[in-house]
């Protein structure tokens, strides 16, 4: 495939400490309809190891041109998720680089 982009959704999302449990059973509710769906790409979903209550979400895509805005998925997911606390959903793209390891 040429010419493929592969770009990042990142959601972020800060709950109250007392509605982290409600927060995970949310995720993963939402989790098993992506699953269901039609959905190209993958997802993942990491924990603050320090503050309990912050969660990133991470939708991993592949296209020839990343959609700016984001993605279908990540806008539903940040409506849904809206309601449990501070939000931030920001899309990135990869560099091309052709770096050594270090």
């Amino acid at each position: 495939m040429k010419n493929i982009t592969k770009w990042l959704e990142i959601i972020e999302i800060r709950t109250a400490s007392n509605n982290s449990e409600k927060l995970d059973r949310a995720l993963e509710s939402l989790i098993e309809s992506f699953r269901d769906g039609q959905n190209q790409g993958k997802i993942r979903i990491y924990r603050c190891y320090a503050v309990h209550s912050d969660f990133s979400i991470h939708l991993l895509h592949k296209s020839k041109k990343p959609d700016t805005s984001g993605s279908e998925l990540g806008h539903h997911l940040a409506a849904s998720l809206k309601e449990f606390g501070l939000l931030n959903h920001q899309v990135w793209h990869e560099m091309k680089y052709n770096l050594k390891t270090i």
